[in-house]
């Protein structure tokens, strides 16, 4: 397991909990951009095959997930929340400047780095969205369309084929196993749009990584989204059979080859 170093950053609502897992002589920087309900925390695998592969990992919790600050699972507009994931590539770039940077996207965190690629296309060097909420993702107008958002949280199983991968979600103090909030719905459904109508990401290298078996955010819904994104340069890797966190699943070795060999098809060679 990596060494882990801790930050805080002033973000848009209050402070933001910033993990770094450093590498002593990087050359490139990743940047983690987590899910719902969840935290930076859970990805400390993919760090571990990052950070062996050259890179120095970034991540943040976003405002009221994890370790920052704000009402739990409450975003108002997830413009703020593309402007905190930036303000947590500035530190990344101020440590170690010149590098290029791999903005990595989970569920909601792709939407996310989609938006942050469109914002500031010019910054990454490439894009990897896993299981993206993007494109026709239809859960914010149906919940939307009711009069009282269920308590329905997420079930464990929906994640990944390993069952310990549900169990330490389901027992993590961290995650937020609660309703959805109906700002945050809202704040999804205009997210959504406002990607689809700001167009692609030009030259930027896409990886799209998916399960199949996705029944949280089915790839069929992804698919118009990150077709609408892609500027030409994707990738496209479906995994029979997995669930929603292809990085969590029983294949997730072959997920992680995934993931590395696009990035040395894309990224400079190591000196």
């Amino acid at each position: 397991m990596p060494h882990v170093r801790p930050h805080t950053l002033p973000g848009t609502r209050g402070d933001l909990a910033v993990r770094e897992w450093p590498h002593p002589a990087p050359r490139y920087l990743a940047l983690v951009v987590h899910g719902y309900g969840e935290h930076a925390g859970r990805y400390e695998e993919l760090a571990d095959v990052l950070t062996g592969h050259g890179a120095a990992v970034y991540a943040p919790d976003h405002m009221g997930h994890g370790g920052s600050a704000g009402e739990r699972v409450l975003i108002e507009d997830f413009e703020d929340v593309v402007t905190d994931v930036h303000a947590v590539a500035d530190l990344a770039r101020a440590a170690h400047p010149g590098l290029p940077l791999v903005v990595v996207g989970h569920s909601m965190g792709g939407l996310i780095a989609a938006r942050y690629t469109q914002r500031y296309g010019d910054e990454p060097a490439a894009l990897v969205l896993s299981g993206p909420v993007i494109g026709a993702w239809e859960l914010p107008g149906m919940l939307l369309a009711l009069d009282e958002i269920p308590d329905t949280p997420v079930g464990p199983a929906a994640l990944s084929r390993d069952p310990a991968v549900g169990a330490a979600y389901a027992a993590d103090p961290l995650v937020w196993h609660g309703p959805m909030k109906r700002p945050t719905l809202e704040a999804f459904a205009r997210t959504l749009e406002a990607v689809a109508e700001c167009g692609g990401i030009g030259p930027v290298p896409l990886l799209w990584l998916h399960g199949d078996d996705d029944r949280l955010v089915p790839p069929a819904g992804s698919r118009v989204g990150v077709e609408r994104l892609s500027g030409g340069r994707l990738t496209e890797r479906i995994f029979a059979g997995a669930r929603h966190e292809v990085f969590n699943e029983t294949n997730r070795a072959e997920v992680f080859a995934e993931l590395t060999g696009f990035l040395d098809g894309v990224l400079p060679a190591a000196p």
